[in-house]
């Protein structure tokens, strides 16, 4: 075919397959969606699924859901968004670096955390309790993508998404770059956020971290991109060097211990996990009343959807609306909570 007679979209799939690597995922050979839908002409698949992603109403709703810091007022403290941006960002670079699919990176990058809910993991401690199969938001990210949004994302994307938690390893190596990118993301931004909370001082940090890594975030995060780029190049696997991950895996360590665990960052989870655990349960008893005859794991999974998918403002908005006394209080009517248990098939 004449180039001049070619979509923009097959000039892109021609570029994959000129410049990219051999071990590089190609959108022109992605394995589909589960519903066969016409190309683009502009975009390949994708970037489809990234601008999906970017456009859903769970990506937004990440802004105001926390990372560590339970409803940071200081709007410097990161949030579930800006870990998302920053853990786009280093993925992109890696995968630049390595000559992989950045826009397929992108689109696991933004839709890895969709499902994680209000309050960070202490809001998912509470639901892993309360599910008769547990609860992982990585699991439900991929519901939300798949069920709650439809956004029927190319299987490389979910596969991405699904494999993103620290004991699994996605199919392709962008989704590995993802997976790595992850850890890299919150590992240093926490460590900003917490001297910033004046929980850690730079001068906590680790001796041999400090001189391994820096204390400064800047050029910590470029030595292990550069250890990961060097590492892995050419290679069928996403690796840190053997020095640098054993260093890595110390300085998360400390991390948790002096930060994650028995900190003051702490001190508010046994009331935000309250506030999760009051909420599951009175919508669960409303949708018991209201659908009598419908199974109680479908109940349970729709609250669950409901629940996890609320920003912690809205959590903390629906916790004072039914159960402090305040009459003035304009309620809301929940609306999206029996649109979900129709869409999970609950009936009257």
């Amino acid at each position: 075919m004449d180039s001049k007679n070619k979509t923009v979209r097959e000039k892109l799939e021609e570029k994959e397959l000129l410049y990219l690597s051999e071990l590089a995922s190609k959108s022109k050979y992605t394995k589909g969606r589960k519903r066969k839908e016409e190309s683009c002409p502009l975009r390949t698949e994708y970037q489809r699924d990234r601008d999906r992603i970017l456009h859903s109403k769970a990506f937004r709703r990440l802004k105001h859901k926390t990372q560590v810091f339970f409803s940071p007022y200081d709007d410097h403290f990161r949030t579930r968004m800006t870990h998302t941006l920053e853990v786009s960002q280093i993925a992109r670079t890696i995968s630049r670096a390595l000559e992989l699919n950045e826009d397929l990176t992108e689109a696991i990058a933004l839709g890895h955390d969709l499902g994680h809910t209000p309050f960070g993991h202490s809001g998912e401690r509470v639901l892993n309790e309360l599910m008769p199969d547990g609860y992982r938001h990585n699991e439900q990210s991929v519901r939300v993508v798949e069920f709650i949004e439809d956004l029927n994302l190319t299987q490389e994307t979910l596969d991405g998404i699904l494999n993103h938690s620290y004991h699994m390893m996605p199919n392709t190596l962008e989704g590995q770059v993802v997976r790595l990118s992850d850890k890299i993301a919150y590992i240093n931004h926490d460590i900003q956020d917490a001297i910033r909370a004046r929980i850690i001082k730079n001068e906590d940090i680790p001796s041999e971290s400090v001189k391994y890594f820096s204390t400064t975030n800047r050029i910590r995060l470029t030595k292990i991109v550069n250890d990961i780029v060097e590492t892995s190049y050419g290679k069928d696997k996403i690796l840190m060097s053997e020095e640098c991950f054993e260093q890595f895996i110390k300085l998360r360590e400390w991390m948790f211990n002096h930060v994650y665990n028995n900190s003051p960052a702490k001190l508010a989870e046994d009331k935000a996990q309250n506030v999760i655990r009051r909420l599951f349960e009175f919508y669960f008893n409303g949708l018991q009343n209201k659908y009598k005859n419908a199974e109680e794991k479908t109940i349970m999974q729709t609250v669950c959807d409901y629940v996890s998918g609320m920003t912690d403002r809205y959590a903390l908005i629906k916790y004072e609306e039914n159960f402090l006394p305040a009459p003035l209080i304009q309620k809301n009517n929940d609306e999206f909570l029996y649109k979900l248990a129709e869409m999970n098939g609950l009936t009257q």
